[in-house]
């Protein structure tokens, strides 16, 4: 009979969370999906209070907490630079979305992405006094990245930035950003999400910064 009861509370309980992530599957499908068509800070904002919902709803599922810290993230880039007041406040709250969404995932390459793109956020709001600081942590971060899954094509997107919009004499290179912009691009076709709401972001910012390289 114990047996029987336990069977009984295990299928329950595999039901209730097969709803749940059914749930969630259907609310994140569609924002994730639209993610590459985001071109102004109020729509990476709406995106960001989206996903914090779903992230409140959700406590144990990592994604929301990475796509809210994803739209803090880029919300604060778009903002433009020397803006610390403004830039500054979304770094932490992104920081602590992605920080959650860690303690959800370890060793996740997409995390320690969005920590890479948090430190140029940071560096962004006074580039002269944190690169310092901030350079060596988004390298580390970026490499730990890459240590972990060497061919998400948003490694790439990110190595072409840095390239792109370094100075030349301090190491940067248009040429060499296309290169990096380009095999994005094929990262992109080659490697498919999990699922349609893990990470597949990045597509069109790489052919669009590859426009730009020219």
């Amino acid at each position: 009979m114990k047996k029987i009861f336990s069977l009984i509370s295990a299928f329950a309980i595999i039901l209730s969370v097969s709803a749940q992530n059914d749930k969630m599957l259907k609310a994140m499908t569609g924002p994730v999906s639209g993610l590459d068509s985001i071109h102004t800070i109020e729509g990476w904002t709406a995106a960001a209070n989206q996903f914090q919902r779903i992230a409140d709803a959700e406590k144990t599922e990592w994604l929301p907490y990475y796509y809210a810290a994803l739209s803090n993230v880029m919300s604060g880039l778009m903002t433009g630079g020397n803006q610390g007041d403004k830039t500054d406040p979304l770094a932490d709250k992104a920081e602590a979305l992605i920080n959650k969404a860690d303690e959800l995932k370890k060793n996740n390459a997409e995390i320690w992405i969005v920590k890479k793109m948090i430190t140029n956020l940071r560096m962004q709001a006074d580039p002269m006094t944190r690169w310092q600081t901030y350079v060596p942590l988004g390298a580390e971060a970026l490499a730990k990245a890459k240590s972990i899954d060497a061919n998400s094509p948003r490694i790439f997107l990110l190595e072409g930035q840095d390239k792109f919009f370094t100075p030349e004499e301090f190491g940067g290179s248009k040429a060499e950003a296309k290169k990096m912009f380009e095999t994005a691009v094929v990262k992109f076709s080659e490697v498919k999400p999990e699922s349609p709401i893990h990470p597949q972001w990045g597509l069109t910012q790489a052919k669009y910064f590859i426009t730009l390289a020219k």
